[in-house]
């Protein structure tokens, strides 16, 4: 690149972020100009190693700060300044191929340091874009400071020949994405030009689909795995649960190049083609008597591996009335994958198929709060909690009266929580979206999660401190569920009873910076364990292993429910 392009906007490329793969544990960004990229990664993959190469100086000096490793020279010349024992599991070029002399050579050469199933990521401008052409027509051809016409541009590649520069470089290609920009205009350009295209032989649309996008995102593997697709349906959005257990987990695993994922309504589950992997996730199935075994059977015709995703004890389904004999929603499905060990063992007299994915993080929020030592903020925000918070709700307005403004509190989704509050200092907010609930969880300093002892509660997973101490809020925890990922004193305060809770929110309160400490020692613990990126890995493989002993899974389920083979 051109030592003298100096100044780079310092910002990551979000639809090349969200194609590194979330479980590397090596990455190399070619061009990594202040960083951003790596940065913006690292809060979704802390465990990663980042290593970054750029020929600007001023922009090194900030990447430094930001990445694991930088060198600063040209990559042409120092093609693998770092030390890489194990390999490298994605090498990342935004926009950087364009500017060097051979970049043949260069990704011949990065290629023999990839990991044996590593990534290689290219985003480059497209030389079929409609507006060189326009410019050539109209003979206004000239570079520019930045962008596409970008005066240190030295190559320039079509999708097919950047394709080829792959394949000479040992690598097949995974999947080719489009970054199209201002595509009236491509639209209009072309249906312009139509009827000369057409009297050359060019059909107008595929033209148009070569010439709207102004770059291209080709992902490459050293070798690449048989494709896997992923089909998962969903409940409406409730609370964060569809998002933490489908949305984030489905996000994740399309990092992966090998994997396909997609959320779609339970009816538009497609039938697959002969011996093609795929795998549907139910959300939270109700199957019950003759519909729940019309729906699995369909699904059985479609050829389609079936899991249950369920993340709460099947107790309450009875509660609510369904006739335990006629429920298929665990017995009736291949597989179950659910949130804590504790449901597993509940589930496993249903069907002995069952994977734990513990709930985790997909990215890590900048942290907002603390900004303020003369005031905090407690958080309260859940569904049907009313038996856990009475009896505690004396003590915390014991607490609200002896400080009055110093403590406000903001509660989304129980009116009921907020009116027992006896206090001015409070703000209500009702049901929302997941990231709305974030948003307002990461502007507190405490986050209040009570849990009464009871077989419902004690199968449920710590979901609300792992989101808590991911925004750098203090747990104030009931030991139920929680006293197993809390470290008292350490990662958040737990409390047995309304005294003790008194005890532990005044300490909060009256000692800011240790609180604050507590916050961030929560927070170092979600970034080391709790991360999705540490399950895409064992989510594949168990994902593939029931692909692979999809006929010994018939036999078990044909055993269960017989009748859904007749």
């Amino acid at each position: 690149m051109n030592a003298a392009h100096t100044h780079y906007p310092d910002f990551a490329n979000p639809e090349l972020l969200e194609k590194i793969p979330l479980s590397a544990k090596t990455i190399l960004d070619v061009g990594c100009a202040q960083g951003a990229l790596g940065a913006d990664y690292l809060r979704r993959n802390p465990n990663c190693r980042v290593l970054g190469i750029d020929i600007d100086e001023d922009a090194v000096s900030h990447a430094r700060h930001r990445i694991s490793e930088v060198f600063c020279g040209d990559v042409e010349k120092t093609p693998m300044p770092f030390e890489v024992p194990e390999g490298i599991d994605c090498i990342v070029y935004g926009d950087v191929l364009e500017h060097l002399v051979d970049p043949w050579a260069l990704l011949a050469e990065h290629a023999k340091y990839l990991s044996p199933e590593g990534t290689i990521l290219v985003c480059m401008p497209n030389v079929e874009h409609w507006s060189f052409v326009a410019r050539l027509l109209t003979g206004s051809f000239g570079y520019e400071e930045q962008g596409l016409f970008d005066q240190t541009h030295l190559r320039w590649f079509t999708p097919r020949t950047m394709a080829k520069l792959l394949a000479d470089a040992g690598l097949q290609l995974s999947d080719l994405s489009p970054r199209p920009i201002a595509t009236d205009q491509a639209e209009q350009f072309v249906a312009a030009l139509a009827p000369g295209l057409q009297a050359v032989g060019v059909d107008p649309q595929e033209y148009l689909n070569r010439a709207g996008p102004l770059q291209f995102i080709w992902r490459a593997r050293k070798s690449s795995p048989e494709r896997l697709e992923i089909d998962a349906t969903m409940l409406a959005p409730q609370g964060g649960v569809s998002d933490v257990r489908v949305v984030e987990p489905v996000r994740a695993l399309r990092t992966d190049s090998s994997l396909f994922g997609q959320i779609l309504d339970e009816a538009n589950l497609r039938p697959a083609l002969p011996d093609t992997p795929r795998i549907a996730v139910l959300h939270r199935p109700l199957l019950t008597g003759a519909n729940g075994l019309a729906r699995v059977r369909t699904l059985l015709d479609k050829g389609y591996v079936v899991i249950s995703e369920f993340d709460d004890h099947p107790i309450f389904l009875e509660q609510r009335g369904v006739n335990r004999d006629e429920l298929l929603t665990f017995r009736g499905v291949h597989a179950v994958q659910t949130s804590t060990r504790t449901l597993a063992e509940a589930l496993l007299p249903e069907n002995p198929e069952i994977a734990v994915f513990p709930n985790g993080i997909f990215e890590l929020p900048q942290p907002r709060n603390f900004q303020n030592p003369e005031q905090m903020t407690l958080f309260f925000g859940a569904l049907n909690r009313q038996a856990d918070w009475a009896p505690l709700i004396g003590a915390i307005n014991d607490v609200a009266r002896a400080v009055g403004p110093r403590l406000r509190f903001q509660v989304m989704f129980d009116e009921a929580f907020f009116d027992a509050l006896e206090t001015p200092h409070k703000s209500f907010t009702p049901m929302g979206d997941y990231a709305s609930y974030l948003n307002m969880l990461g502007e507190a300093e405490i986050c209040f999660m009570p849990l009464s002892d009871n077989p419902f509660n004690r199968a449920k997973s710590d979901l609300k401190f792992i989101e808590s101490s991911a925004s750098r809020v203090a747990a104030l925890a009931s030991p139920v569920v929680y006293a197993d990922s809390i470290e008292d004193g350490r990662t958040g305060l737990l409390f047995n009873d309304p005294l003790q809770l008194r005890a532990a929110l005044l300490r909060l309160l009256a000692y800011p910076e240790a609180t604050k400490r507590m916050a961030e020692a929560a927070r170092a613990y979600v970034a080391g364990n709790r991360m999705l990126a540490y399950q895409v890995e064992a989510r594949s493989l168990w994902y593939r292993s029931l692909w692979a002993r999809r006929d010994e899974l018939n036999a078990a389920l044909k055993a269960r429910v017989p009748e859904l083979f007749a």
